[in-house]
């Protein structure tokens, strides 16, 4: 099953630079996908491979600033799958998509190893009552049969020695994230994103390196939006964070 044209927004993100069918009543990305592929350390000719793509935001974004990747996404829901296939085709990209479950891998996944593996995990535990009703976002945010060690550890045995493991994630799940990288990673980087100055972080994007030393850092807040309070119509995204959401600048960590 697919779906429709009528049931579909094509958005822009990075300023336009790329164009996105995403679901109107499903789940719809926003921001994280963004900031998650700007952490991703990437160079031209590095294999990738984000676990839990959807549309293909991640992908999409990541491979228009780091042209030449062998790109690669995993989805289990067959319809968001075809949807990243439909965005790549339409922006010009040639990642492959494949479907499957992270718990029972397909093959072509199950037999490479790659330089860097991304995750934008679920949100929500299985029986959460705050989790969407929507099946499409229900799937995407809840973790269902997965749990969040599962995406990591799962995510940790695709990567090549001293590879890149990337993740963004609500904070309040960081005490496990980072629980499941211990003993497997080093050179942890952990960088808080916060919607205001004085504000708690709602989401941490954590950086590890697989099976390497060093120490982990607990980075300055990424804070989002400019004064105390949103006051106009238009964003008040700060200006480096701009950049990274519209002009496709990297995220340093």
């Amino acid at each position: 099953m697919t779906f429709a044209d009528d049931q579909l927004t094509q958005d822009d993100f990075l300023g336009g630079a790329i164009k996105i069918w995403q679901p109107k009543n499903g789940y719809r990305a926003a921001t994280d996908p963004v900031f998650l592929a700007a952490a991703v350390v990437a160079k031209s000719g590095q294999s990738v491979l984000e676990i839990g793509c959807g549309a293909g935001t991640a992908l999409a974004c990541l491979c228009k600033r780091v042209p030449g990747l062998d790109a690669h996404g995993l989805e289990i829901q067959a319809d968001y799958a075809d949807l990243a296939r439909r965005n790549a085709a339409d922006n010009g990209f040639k990642y492959a998509v494949h479907d499957g479950d992270l718990l029972d891998l397909p093959e072509p996944i199950r037999a490479t190893a790659f330089d860097h593996v991304f995750i934008n995990p679920p949100f929500y535990d299985a029986l959460a009552s705050s989790a969407p009703s929507d099946s499409g976002r229900d799937t995407a945010h809840r973790i269902g049969e997965a749990r969040l060690e599962d995406w990591i550890i799962v995510g940790l045995r695709r990567l090549k020695p001293r590879g890149y493991f990337t993740i963004i994630h609500r904070a309040e799940r960081l005490a496990d994230i980072l629980g499941a990288l211990n003993g497997k990673t080093g050179d942890i980087r952990i960088l808080p994103l916060t919607s205001r100055e004085g504000r708690m972080a709602g989401r941490v994007i954590v950086r590890a390196r697989k099976g390497v030393g060093g120490a982990l850092e607990l980075l300055a807040p990424l804070i989002l939006h400019q004064g105390l309070a949103h006051s106009t119509d238009e964003d008040s995204f700060r200006t480096g964070v701009r950049k990274i959401l519209r002009n496709i600048q990297p995220i340093v960590m």
